[in-house]
């Protein structure tokens, strides 16, 4: 009786340690469904929220874009001290000196300058095809942010059931540790009792001792696996987490519907990327058109022979202003073949697209297909295995109550354990195969955020 109550106060504080790993008695444990763990995700997780932050940052490069249809205002000014001035020869004959030669120095040692500038583009194809593509751009980071948060709820969905099954595995090796000190106790019995042979015993001592081993192998890949999901999760690796039992429930699937790849996430960012390039096919085709702008300036000009500033006539400081307006129009001609290289470049990034979708659309089909196969196989599997790990349990009942009444050995007995733990064990693991399978095919369908309401 004291061996039974101190290996079940072993049991009990093994139990705990696994539940309370990480940061013992410090925080409650919090229970996950998977649409808690997958909403955590969203908001928490850094890839989700660089994906968010991109598509704010596609809004700021649409303003840059639209900038340049916009007048470009800018004021100027600058100082300059001229230490020895220019001279310049001319011609007497202007100044009533025919014949002669005139040396005069223009200019004055100090000159100071101040304006405004405008200029305004009129005729742009640049800026026209950039508007677009900036529109463009912000679309496909939304559908990104869209792929993102897809690929988020699909890696919590993966390790969220992978969670389950190590502790499945745990609850499976409990069961059997509880199962073998039932026989040890039994046969430490009949041992005292003269009815059962030392080897016995101690055959089933090192069962015991190696089902902790494993116990202690499986607490150490949950462990493992629960801060895996943590990390996908974007939550603290010290927070304690529990998943209910409901969320490895098998259910029917439509199999028969075929999705729409069209529809696929990854399909239509790279239609948008598409897109993109043919834009950008058409930005440097825009190379051909000329350009027209307007421009526009209005100075203030101060020389003399001090520093203008603050000067004045007195000082031989004189201030005016003068102002410009034009258009400049740019024509090209000849480019040396280099903007028809460029566009063919981007003839070729079209067409190399082009494939990519066509291979994609293929993958995305054959994902369907594989998915829907796995479904089918996982449910005769889970069917087979579930009869079996039924038929496993009435066996070692049989087993260990013929083994009690003398009828068969303590090899039948084990070997009957074993072929109960194996079969539980392979119940569990088909079910892992059908969720990780129903993720694929819900992704397939592109329905992975209905998983958020599960």
């Amino acid at each position: 009786m004291k061996t039974i109550i101190l290996l079940a106060i072993l049991t009990f504080g093994i139990s705990a340690q696994s539940q309370n790993s990480g940061n013992p008695g410090t925080s409650p444990v919090q229970t996950l469904t998977l649409k808690e763990a997958i909403n955590y995700a969203l908001e928490n997780k850094a890839d989700a929220k660089k994906a968010q932050l991109q598509v704010e940052n596609s809004e700021y490069q649409i303003q840059e874009i639209r900038s340049r249809a916009l007048p470009q205002i800018s004021a100027n000014g600058n100082l300059t001290y001229n230490p020895v001035i220019q001279t310049t020869v001319i011609d007497g004959a202007g100044f009533g000196a025919p014949g002669t030669t005139i040396q005069a120095a223009f200019g004055q040692p100090w000159i100071s300058t101040a304006g405004v500038s405008l200029t305004q583009a009129i005729f742009d194809q640049t800026v026209f095809t950039g508007l677009k593509a900036a529109k463009s751009t912000r679309e496909f980071y939304q559908i990104n942010n869209q792929l993102t948060e897809e690929q988020v709820i699909e890696r919590v969905a993966n390790n969220y059931y992978q969670v389950y099954v190590q502790r499945q595995k745990l609850t499976v090796i409990d069961s059997t540790l509880k199962n073998t000190t039932k026989v040890r106790n039994i046969i430490k019995g009949q041992y005292d009792n003269g009815l059962a042979k030392k080897i016995d015993l101690d055959r089933i001592i090192v069962k015991i001792s190696n089902i902790n081993t494993q116990r202690q192998q499986v607490l150490n890949a949950v462990q493992i696996q629960e801060n895996t999901l943590k990390f996908y999760m974007g939550m603290p690796i010290e927070t304690q987490i529990e998943i209910p039992q409901t969320a490895f429930e098998v259910g029917s699937q439509a199999l028969s519907e075929i999705p729409n790849t069209a529809n696929r996430t990854e399909y239509l960012l790279l239609k948008k990327q598409e897109q993109l390039l043919f834009y950008q096919k058409k930005a440097i085709e825009a190379a051909y058109y000329p350009t027209l702008s307007l421009n526009a300036g209005y100075n203030y000009i101060g020389q003399g022979p001090v520093m203008p500033l603050g000067g004045k006539p007195s000082k031989g400081v004189y201030w005016s202003d003068f102002s410009s307006i034009g258009l400049n129009l740019k024509v090209p001609i000849f480019t040396g073949f280099g903007t028809r290289a460029k566009v063919r470049q981007a003839d070729v990034d079209l067409r190399t697209i082009h494939e990519e979708l066509v291979d994609t659309k293929l993958s995305l089909d054959l994902a369907f297909a594989n998915a829907k196969t796995q479904i089918d196989n996982s449910l005769t599997t889970i069917k087979n295995q579930k009869e079996n790990a039924q038929l496993a349990k009435e066996v070692l009942n049989n087993t260990r109550n013929n083994y009690i009444q003398g009828l068969t050995t303590l090899t039948d007995l084990l070997d009957a354990e074993n072929s109960l733990t194996e079969a539980q064990n392979n119940y569990t693991s088909a079910i892992l195969e059908y969720k990780l399978a129903e993720i694929q095919l819900v992704k397939s369908k592109g329905e992975l955020k209905t998983l958020t309401n599960k």
